[in-house]
């Protein structure tokens, strides 16, 4: 694990960085995300920093890290969203309501909630290497280099630290046997849902704005296949990571053991000697 600052030009950014508009617009929507979970991640991350006792040594040193790299994500991200807000304003709206959401949940929900939904965030975080790195293949041929870049570095850093939410969860929360049934399974699974069902709904929102936005300007044969996109998109996913999502309701799941998607490794070599992330992942 290391933080890692990577040089990526996103003035010309295009909302339309994909061959797939639909595909890219997903992506799009989900990248508005890291904006606003990503500082409050941050936020629950010190507060779980301050309950854990010092003997933790090694957990400490790591969320340190974890830290450093989510402070990352999100400047980067930032970047990219402006262009495609530019491009569509409706989208900050949902922006401001996600953005109220998280303020909520700090302000109002337990630390052990707060959490489980981070340990979700990052399920779903390691999951999106795995995505980017093997199942999105079809889908980035012809891609921008930007995006690509900026989504390929951003999921191998989720990946590195995928299992620091998890570890620290049951080192507060799920020492003892019960705790470890109770805690380290059930209520880890209750908030891995709630953060399936929160992000995926917002994804959805925006994902629909950005599309209905260029729907205006199609002709009706050109919706019609805007809406055969969306429907293939739904099904690769359904696909591709339904198998992969039900591992984590798994009792015995440990994203440590999760494998190391192809091609990751070597992508993160380019990056460390200096060489242009984007092109090298086009």
């Amino acid at each position: 694990m290391k933080a890692r600052i990577p040089k990526i030009d996103y003035s010309q950014v295009r909302p339309h960085w994909a061959p797939n508009r639909e595909f890219a617009h997903n992506v799009n929507a989900s990248s508005t995300i890291p904006v606003f979970v990503e500082p409050w991640l941050i936020k629950v991350m010190n507060k779980a920093k301050a309950a854990l006792p010092a003997g933790e040594t090694r957990l400490h040193a790591v969320i340190d890290i974890f830290i450093a790299q989510e402070a990352q994500h999100y400047r980067q991200h930032a970047g990219f969203n402006r262009r495609i807000r530019e491009a569509y304003p409706e989208i900050v709206e949902h922006e401001r309501r996600i953005e109220r959401e998280y303020q909520e949940m700090l302000d109002h929900r337990s630390l052990k909630y707060c959490l489980a939904y981070s340990e979700g965030f990052e399920a779903l975080g390691s999951l999106g290497a795995v995505m980017w790195f093997d199942k999105y293949r079809p889908y980035l041929e012809g891609a921008d280099y930007e995006a690509v870049a900026l989504w390929k570095w951003h999921m191998a850093e989720e990946y590195e630290h995928r299992e620091v939410c998890f570890q620290l969860f049951r080192a507060l929360y799920a020492r003892s046997l019960w705790g470890r049934f109770w805690n380290g399974w059930l209520y880890r699974c209750y908030g891995f849902v709630r953060t399936v069902r929160h992000l995926g709904a917002y994804t959805n929102r925006v994902a629909q704005a950005l599309i209905d936005a260029d729907r205006r300007s199609m002709t009706p044969e050109e919706v019609e296949r805007s809406r055969a996109s969306v429907k293939q998109f739904q099904a690769h996913m359904r696909s591709t990571a339904g198998a992969e999502i039900l591992k984590v309701f798994s009792p015995f799941y440990n994203p440590a053991r999760r494998p190391e998607p192809r091609g990751m490794a070597a992508y993160l070599e380019r990056f460390e000697k200096g060489g242009d992330m984007g092109r090298a992942t086009a």
